[in-house]
């Protein structure tokens, strides 16, 4: 027996309502649904293009530790048709690229933007 498939992945966040804008802004994601959870928490879901697993961002109440990412902790990977004119319109938007773009050694294009609280962003153009 298996799960059946992925639903999302929870990403706790500093300030909700920055990373919303980042991710709608920068990548094109959109916010779905919104809700406070038992806890307190604030939710907000997002929805990836040509995708049904949605990320949710969670913002704690006041009073719990601030996120703190480490280093290469994990990131977000999301395919791209054109690497160049993709990295042309974040530059042109205000979201430069933290690194790449590189060509890897299976012939794919990869580079990363910086999403807020420290998270890493992996744009990747697949081989022609």
């Amino acid at each position: 027996m298996s799960v059946k498939k992925l639903l999302h992945t929870r990403m706790r966040v500093n300030d909700i309502e920055a990373s919303v804008k980042f991710y709608e802004a920068a990548l094109g994601l959109k916010a779905t649904r919104r809700h406070t959870s038992p806890r307190g928490a604030q939710l907000v879901f997002l929805a990836t293009p040509n995708s049904d697993e949605e990320i949710e961002l969670c913002q704690m109440p006041a009073g719990a530790p601030p996120v703190q990412v480490q280093p290469d902790l994990m990131h977000l990977a999301f395919e791209v048709d054109d690497m160049a004119a993709f990295a042309a319109d974040l530059q042109q938007r205000g979201f430069p690229l933290s690194d790449g773009p590189s060509q890897t050694g299976s012939g794919s294009i990869i580079a990363f933007l910086d999403a807020p609280e420290g998270y890493e962003v992996e744009l990747i153009q697949r081989p022609r």
